[in-house]
């Protein structure tokens, strides 16, 4: 035979994700595709004297990940040792967040900015027991006083600086928040040291921005950790100039040059596709205009391992900031907003029309941050429209998290071919805080993958790292099981999904977000070889053991990029 296979599995559960979601037993690969899946007899001939031949034993091979919404600078970055790890399990309150901080400042040299990130109020005893207690720039004055300290919570949407930092910062009790964000204050009129939303900006206008190698190192950590996880393909959403002041430029442009350097170098390991960023938080349509038209997109030189794919637009905030914009107001009040630049509703919800519009006839694929229900049938209602004025075939627009999808939206989204990415790792973090904010029922209702799908909404799921770790095997668990991580209270079992669905929306649909469905995201002849072996039968597993099943291989473009299997 004139060609063999690299590699051939024997053995397992190959779970193709064609459209039958057909179960085979064996797998050949020949240079970078997939060339056979069947049985034993479909791959024997394929063998030859330099093909690997893996004996699965049972265990479950199924495509690559695509984890759809991962931020890999950043999570580079938000992990130590770039950066201390405030996390759940790995603090459990303010005490332990002060403890964390008093180490580094014995550590870092005087005058030096310590970072860390993770926080989470529902996670912090002191917070748990009075919701009314926040963190203070006084919790870390008394550890860090000559030190700058700024800590970046689980979200992203929240940053808890000390007195140093808002010095240097420039915020006192005279400071204005910019629009669309808030600089927490005391009964005293004195900022606390919380900055929410757009306000975040004044402390990263003051860091210095990443160096080259920064984010270098810092990508390169992200791709090592997702090639143990299985992960083959991920989008990050949001780099571009609205970028340059999010987490020291974490999402910046320059972060999209170092994507094409590590390209360019062979050190790509997974497939990333990109949403560029034109403007940040609370930007007028016409900024937004503007910088889309000065937008630079060169094509690269591998598509199918760098793409640029769209542009990002953030609509609304997020619940436990009660800055997602709700149609009935949250527990104690208020229903926030549209995070967009204009003094009323009406205003706003014209910009965010406009800027939507201006992006789809420009023929960009639209990402949108929408978080309530009230924004997210503004958007979609805003992608028809753009849709209906400027017809674009298979224009592929998304909106980002959709926690509280309503029943209109999901018919919108479905009429017009359009898709939502939902965050199931959130799910099951959020699940028992968000009660606090929306109240029992809409908190079990958030993130309704059961009813999106019925609908024929086109879902898929991503990790929104450093938001959360970036493990699928928790998220498929939580989309089957709907339980949350502090408790393990079952939160809306109606909207429960099946193994294979949960399957899909980290394999074949996070694909056809990427254009890339065609040649990615199922284990067909023909496709690209992403691939991962996942240690046990994952098709009888009990969903509660999903996230401990050891990945032992993962493959990228036919290639070996993690191999537990030689370990």
């Amino acid at each position: 035979m004139d060609t063999y296979a690299d590699l051939v599995f024997l053995g397992g559960r190959v779970l193709t994700v064609d459209a039958e979601f057909s179960v085979a037993s064996a797998l050949a690969v020949t240079g970078g595709t997939v060339s056979a899946v069947g049985g034993r007899d479909d791959v024997a001939p394929l063998i030859g004297p330099g093909t690997r031949v893996v004996d699965l034993r049972g265990a479950t091979l199924l495509p690559g990940i695509n984890d759809s919404h991962l931020h890999g600078c950043a999570f580079g970055m938000a992990t130590p040792p770039l950066s201390l790890d405030l996390g759940h399990p790995t603090v459990s309150s303010l005490a332990d967040v002060t403890e964390a901080v008093r180490q580094a400042a014995g550590r870092v040299p005087g005058g030096q900015w310590i970072t860390g990130h993770g926080w989470d109020t529902g996670y912090l005893d002191e917070c748990v027991s009075d919701p009314s207690r926040q963190p203070s720039r006084h919790d870390l004055d008394a550890v860090s006083p000559d030190h700058p300290v700024v800590l970046y919570s689980f979200s992203g949407h929240a940053t808890w600086v000390n007195s140093k930092a808002l010095k240097l910062i420039g915020i006192d009790r005279h400071t204005v928040a910019p629009p669309g964000g808030a600089i927490v204050v005391d009964a005293a009129g004195e900022p606390t040291g919380l900055l929410h939303e757009g306000a975040q900006a004044l402390v990263q206008h003051a860091l210095p921005p990443l160096s080259r190698q920064e984010r270098t190192d810092a990508i390169r950590s992200t791709l090592a950790t997702l090639a143990r996880l299985g992960v083959t393909s991920y989008t990050e959403p949001g780099l571009g100039p609205g970028g340059d002041g999010i987490m020291r430029g974490a999402l910046g442009t320059r972060t999209l040059d170092v994507y094409r350097r590590l390209l360019a170098d062979g050190e790509l390991t997974a497939r990333v596709g990109v949403l560029l960023l034109p403007t940040g938080m609370a930007s007028t349509a016409e900024e937004f205009a503007r910088a889309l038209t000065a937008l630079n997109t060169p094509g690269d030189a591998d598509p199918r391992r760098l793409a640029i794919h769209g542009v990002k637009i953030f609509a609304d905030g997020v619940v436990p900031n009660k800055t997602a914009w709700m149609h009935e107001p949250y527990v104690g009040g208020g229903c926030g907003s549209l995070c967009v630049g204009g003094e009323s509703d009406a205003e706003r919800i014209a910009g965010i029309q406009a800027m939507i519009r201006h992006a789809h006839a420009a023929g960009h694929q639209l990402g949108v941050h929408v978080t309530g229900d009230r924004a997210i049938d503004t958007v979609a209602d805003a992608f028809a429209a753009a849709a209906a004025e400027h017809p674009r075939p298979d224009a592929r627009h998304y909106v980002i998290h959709g926690d509280f999808l309503t029943a209109h939206s999901m018919k919108v989204l479905a009429a017009h071919g359009f898709g939502v990415n939902m965050n199931p790792t959130i799910k099951w973090t959020v699940a028992d805080m968000e009660e606090e904010f929306v109240g029992a029922e809409r908190a079990a209702y958030a993130w309704p993958y059961r009813a999106a799908l019925d609908a024929g909404v086109r879902v898929a799921s991503g990790s929104d790292a450093p938001v959360t770790f970036p493990d699928w095997r928790q998220g498929v668990a939580t989309m089957m099981l709907r339980e949350s991580k502090a408790g393990g209270r079952v939160s809306g079992p109606e909207q429960r999904i099946g193994l294979a669905e949960a399957i899909r929306t980290y394999t074949i649909d996070a694909a056809w977000q990427d254009f890339a469905d065609d040649w990615k995201g199922s284990l067909e002849p023909g496709k690209v070889a992403d691939l991962c072996v996942l240690d046990g039968d994952l098709l009888t597993a009990d969903p509660h053991d999903i996230p401990q099943m050891p990945v032992a291989l993962t493959v990228m473009d036919g290639r070996i990029v993690h191999d537990a299997l030689r370990d």
